[in-house]
């Protein structure tokens, strides 16, 4: 893991084009080969990335980007897509790395852990037709609970919670918008799914076109089935 602190620029050119203006940024360059970009505000949600499979190359400066301050510039290209993201760096503030191994992933509690391996098995809880993926979907900054597919084919990424609040949708949004990104499994739709989901988090969850799903964790271990999909 290395850990810039950099005055800074990015362009993102690929299927969409996005510009950062030059302002102070945490550059995070992980051992998987992708980059994240974060700001001083926003919470987790970096400002753009670019996901694994990725190069790194240190660009050559041409004169008008030396006239213009620049003293570094990366190209992070991402393999599967050919989506370039440029940094160019006028000033590093810091800059640290460490290795840390191998992570030994999130360990989910009780509860939460048995509502993933029940709706693995019971994946049909979602949608008549749909069929399991896999669990612990590993993405570039975490795993998706279920990873899953309905009659159609179309992937879903679901997100299980004990208690289904505003920070679980926050956390499906950004591994939707991740995955999304991935040509192999776009368009990828969510479902949110909780023992007992907020009306914050339905609210939010339905603005951006993700389902709800209540699971009675009793019906879920054989007594009646109450599951209520939305």
């Amino acid at each position: 893991m290395r850990i810039v602190v950099a005055d800074c620029s990015v362009n993102y050119a690929g299927r969409l084009s996005a510009h950062l203006p030059r302002a102070k940024r945490v550059l995070m360059l992980k051992n998987d080969g992708s980059i994240l970009v974060h700001s001083d505000g926003g919470s987790y949600k970096p400002l753009n990335w670019m996901s694994p499979p990725c190069s790194h190359t240190d660009l050559e400066l041409t004169d008008d980007q030396v006239a213009a301050g620049i003293v570094e510039a990366w190209q992070v290209t991402q393999k599967k897509t050919a989506d370039q993201l440029v940094v160019s760096i006028f000033e590093v503030f810091h800059d640290y790395a460490q290795d840390l191994g191998i992570d030994p992933g999130l360990v989910k509690d009780g509860v939460e852990a048995h509502l993933q391996e029940l709706l693995a098995e019971q994946i049909d809880l979602v949608g008549d037709g749909h069929t399991l993926v896999r669990r612990e979907y590993m993405t570039a900054i975490g795993p998706v609970d279920i990873l899953a597919r309905d009659a159609s084919g179309t992937a879903i990424a679901i997100e299980i919670k004990r208690r289904g609040e505003i920070d679980g949708v926050e956390q499906l949004t950004r591994y939707l918008e991740l995955m999304n990104r991935d040509p192999l499994l776009a368009p990828v739709t969510g479902v949110f799914a909780a023992q007992e989901i907020k009306p914050q988090a339905r609210t939010l969850a339905e603005d951006r076109g993700i389902r709800c799903l209540v699971l009675d964790y009793d019906a879920m271990r054989g007594m009646e089935d109450k599951n209520t999909l939305f």
